[in-house]
């Protein structure tokens, strides 16, 4: 492969650090740290995208194997060294980490069953949002619940609040370590206005290996007289393309006139999903640019491709299309990379109405590298487990839009309403023509938007169920590093 040829210098420095082990093929071997360490170096050394930022990433920055293996031994463990290959650049715009998603696993079994949708999970999928009246406490609300869970069994419902975990209260710097175990429990709440009132149940909930489809809604509904499709999509997962490509079958049998997208939730995930999903709404556009890639300068030529807008997925099957002139796509802060890729992608060629909160802000993707001789899992070291999924390109539209760190804002803003008074939720029922948010998009179809009608309060989001999850807001590229040429 061309790449291979950035190890014309390294070759003979990883012969010097293998040719201290033992060659014992009876015996397994458990690399050490400063194999890894080797690995993650030379991964990093071809494929980061913002490799030029990072001068300890420079083909020239060693002059000698001594110089390169004593680099390699100040890292005390495989996320140190990772983390300090990473560029430190801040956009001067938005004041925000140019690279705020990179990441290393020690555990790639674990990371490859996220991407197909595998998670430990106890069917409530919730987000946590900082008290109003006090910024060190936290809440959370359900989003929604996944079917043939522990949540479903309980009797949790979208709206639900709860303020403890196994008795203690939710704050910003215990959330991420009371919601990670398998088992624990929630103590509902009230909320009404800006207080908070325990309820004085509790329900203990376990996770579970599932697997989720990330079609979760898919109908098609009487808006006025016209057929409106509404899709909710929360995350684009590769293995559910051909469930993601009979529901648009479906609103095409049925003849929708306006597709409402929710992408709400949707952090993101494949690339080669998202071209497809946008081929669906439209199909007018095959073969025309969809994105292109910018990869770093020594890779370009190589990997820089152009995504067309296609006719089949990945399957080979037929993709079926709306060929639709608008769409109308839900968003929050969850909203994420691909999620954001679709937006980005389709505005130059049809009127995208965004309605909600204003999205995330990623339009970089990763690919997975293992630790083998093409960074392909065929190969990889039996010795470790270890895995990176850096940044390797951006996403740049038709038009050249790229470097959204702020995230797109709205046409039409609402937020949603966490508060439960008496118990009784104002999220509303997804996929009912009342829920707040698909009501916006569904009152602009009508021509009878009223922005006062719109509930806007603002409160921070700090985290939420999808957080534990290896690939979390994440967007990665379908590349297999072995066929390579």
């Amino acid at each position: 492969m061309k790449y291979l040829k950035y190890f014309a210098l390294l070759l003979l420095f990883g012969n010097t650090l293998t040719g201290c082990f033992d060659d014992n093929d009876d015996v397994q071997q458990v690399s050490s740290t400063l194999e890894i360490n080797d690995y993650i170096w030379k991964g990093m050394n071809v494929f980061y995208l913002y490799k030029a930022d990072v001068p300890d990433l420079a083909d020239n920055r060693f002059s000698s194997n001594q110089a390169f293996t004593q680099f390699l031994q100040g890292f005390s463990s495989p996320q140190v060294i990772f983390d300090a290959l990473q560029t430190k650049q801040i956009d001067p715009t938005s004041g925000l980490p140019v690279d705020a998603f990179s990441f290393l696993v020690d555990d790639y079994v674990a990371l490859e069953q996220a991407f197909d949708g595998i998670t430990r999970n106890n069917g409530m999928e919730f987000g946590l949002v900082v008290y109003e009246n006090d910024p060190n406490n936290v809440f959370g609300y359900v989003r929604y619940i996944l079917p043939g869970t522990d949540a479903e069994t309980k009797g949790l419902k979208r709206g639900d609040i709860f303020n403890t975990v196994n008795d203690t209260q939710i704050t910003r710097s215990n959330f991420r370590e009371l919601l990670a175990p398998d088992t624990y429990s929630i103590g509902l709440a009230m909320l009404d206005g800006d207080n908070i009132t325990p309820l004085g149940t509790s329900i203990s909930l376990t996770k579970v290996q599932y697997t989720e489809n990330p079609v979760f809604i898919a109908k098609t509904m009487n808006v006025g007289g016209s057929p409106v499709g509404y899709l909710m999509y929360n995350a684009f997962t590769a293995d559910f393309d051909t469930q993601l490509n009979a529901a648009f079958g479906q609103f095409s049998a049925d003849g929708v006139t306006d597709l409402v997208l929710d992408l709400r939730y949707n952090g993101g995930g494949s690339v080669v999903s998202a071209i497809d999903l946008s081929s669906m709404i439209t199909g007018q556009f095959n073969d025309e640019v969809f994105t292109t890639e910018e990869w770093n300068a020594d890779l370009q030529e190589q990997f820089g491709s152009i995504n067309l807008f296609k006719n089949e997925i990945r399957t080979g099957e037929a993709i079926n299309s709306l060929n639709l002139s608008r769409v109308y796509i839900i968003t929050t802060r969850s909203s994420a990379s691909a999620s954001e890729l679709v937006i980005n992608g389709l505005d130059p060629y049809i009127n995208v109405i965004q309605v909600g909160a204003t999205s995330r802000g990623k339009f970089q993707a990763s690919i997975t590298l293992y630790d083998s001789d093409d960074f392909g899992r065929q190969g990889a070291d039996p010795g470790h487990t270890y895995a990176m999924q850096p940044l390797v390109l951006r996403s740049i539209n038709s038009v050249g839009f790229t470097d959204y760190f702020d995230g797109f804002a709205p046409e039409i803003e609402v937020t949603e309403n966490y508060s439960n008074p008496g118990g009784n939720s104002n999220l509303g029922v997804l996929g009912n023509e009342n829920e707040p948010l698909l009501k916006a998009a569904l009152d602009n179809i009508l021509g009878t938007r009223s922005a006062k009608s719109y509930h806007n309060i603002q409160l921070e989001n700090i985290g939420n169920s999808n957080m534990y999850d290896l690939n979390y807001e994440r967007m990665y590229r379908d590349i297999d590093l072995s066929k390579t040429e």
